[in-house]
């Protein structure tokens, strides 16, 4: 059933107009080498047995699978000598080209340069990504898109009819052909391919009609366009986390199901879900990140089909909390700063003090301990000098996030030493940021240690005094795991 001519072509309109340079292509009219882009059942192959019928050009064609550069070499010096003779001029096709090595592609690079082969490369990959850019930029790329139900219909309809097909030895029925169309996908290839299978089983049957049943019998399971290691496997998995960022969880499960029935490592499915937690959600609801670490390790102790549940329950969790950006900014915003060279060294009263000599280099010295405040916090420089007036971290009032949203201003006031209002974007008739502060973090009656009180290392529990001379404080190091007030 593969057309006879261009006009028996069907889809691909925006290439076929007068003109176009597909149309060029299969007349003779243009010499140009073009790379054909489009998913399964499009059409690539069925345009360059097109190009081979309509034009008196000599056509070789070469799949990617089995070729080398051996025999890509050949071609071209063949067609090289034909041209010294005044022959024809040499089409070359190469069916699946992103399976070429970049050696292989680059074996091309010349012929295609001086037109000593015209070359016709089809590709289900992105060529953006598998075909080199000195051979990408020697041709035209043409996009092929997926054939919509009515053309897919359409050749179904042919099919049934044409001499080349069945040539009306049985007929469709309105159910059996929706069915037909549905399973293909987009990909007449699986359309037509379902198609002479039911109507085998019809023939077998005496039947003269392929009613539903028999094209159900024949093939029962839909194409699913995704590739786990090609394009659709990025597209499918933009989509995915894309439909959760925008809150829609039915989009959202219908990728999830695309990506599950496809075949897809739900060990990636759920690594996506763990990093979009963190990444869109955040602080607007922190139990999301547990709820995704959880599906994670179910994944791992449970396996699929089951896991599937709890990678959809996740994803509908995910897809219907409130969402926050703020700390993926906040961390960018920082990383910014380090990689453009911000950041002096750590201010020495906040340097490691509990090894011998350092009280010697003043390290430690002038700490204040947060936990001597009844209100858990201190005025005191915690970032290098020329960071203070850095603050990386904007919450949302999004969610959970809203409390944190209250806090933050009140915490920068009192550990910048700042006076109500300043740095916090309000007015200075809100409360003082001392009161609203023990309002919101006082815990119940816990005595606070005492000036110098000494703090447990991380080995064995065991306490040392490390009283701060000047101050009275306690000298707690940066290793804030390694000495827990």
């Amino acid at each position: 059933m593969r057309p006879a001519s261009i006009d028996e072509l069907v889809g691909q309109e925006h290439l076929l107009a007068p003109g176009a340079p597909l149309r060029q292509l299969v007349t003779g009219d243009s010499p140009m080498s073009v790379i054909l882009w489009g998913p399964p059942g499009t059409g690539k192959t069925t345009i360059a047995h097109l190009v081979a019928r309509a034009t008196n050009r000599k056509f070789v064609a070469l799949s990617a699978l089995s070729a080398g550069v051996k025999d890509v070499r050949a071609v071209i010096d063949t067609a090289r000598q034909e041209r010294r003779r005044g022959g024809s001029p040499t089409v070359l096709f190469i069916d699946e080209v992103h399976r070429f090595s970049k050696t292989q592609q680059d074996s091309l690079l010349a012929a295609v340069e001086d037109r000593t082969v015209t070359l016709l490369a089809a590709t289900t990959e992105n060529p953006y990504f598998s075909v080199i850019s000195p051979l990408l930029s020697r041709c035209v790329l043409l996009t092929l898109q997926a054939l919509g139900d009515d053309q897919v219909r359409a050749l179904l309809r042919r099919a049934v009819t044409d001499p080349r097909g069945l040539s009306g030895s049985v007929t469709l029925s309105a159910e059996a052909e929706e069915h037909l169309v549905r399973l293909a996908s987009g990909d007449v290839r699986k359309s037509l391919t379902a198609l002479e299978a039911a109507a085998a089983s019809a023939h077998a049957q005496n039947a003269t009609e392929i009613d539903l049943a028999t094209a159900e019998k024949a093939v029962d399971v839909a194409a699913v366009r995704y590739d786990r290691d090609g394009d659709a496997h990025y597209d499918v998995t933009s989509a995915f986390i894309k439909s959760m960022r925008g809150s829609d969880p039915d989009a959202a499960l219908h990728w999830l199901a695309r990506m599950l029935v496809a075949g897809e490592d739900p060990r990636f499915i759920a690594r996506r879900i763990v990093i979009f937690a963190s990444e869109d959600i955040g602080m607007a609801d922190p139990q999301a990140l547990l709820v995704a670490s959880a599906a994670a390790q179910a994944v791992q102790n449970v396996g699929l089909p089951e896991a599937g549940l709890n990678l959809a329950q996740a994803v509908v969790h995910l897809a219907t909390a409130p969402k926050s950006n703020s700390v993926t900014t906040a961390l960018g915003a920082a990383m910014a700063d380090v990689r453009a060279g911000r950041g002096g060294a750590v201010p020495s009263h906040l340097r490691d003090a509990h090894y011998p000599g350092a009280r010697g280099l003043g390290h430690g010295r002038g700490y204040r301990y947060p936990h001597d405040d009844p209100r858990g916090v201190v005025t005191q420089q915690y970032i290098p000098d020329d960071l203070v007036d850095a603050e990386y971290y904007q919450p949302t009032d999004h969610g959970a996030e809203r409390a944190v949203y209250e806090r933050v201003p009140r915490l920068r006031r009192i550990v910048r030493g700042a006076p109500a209002g300043d740095r916090s974007g309000r007015d200075a008739s809100q409360p003082s940021a001392d009161s609203s502060l023990v309002e919101v973090d006082a815990s119940p009656a816990v005595t606070p240690p005492k000036t110098g009180q000494a703090a447990e290392g991380e080995t064995g529990g065991n306490r040392r005094k490390v009283a701060e001379p000047e101050t009275g404080q306690d000298d707690s190091g940066e290793t804030a795991g390694r000495e827990q007030p």
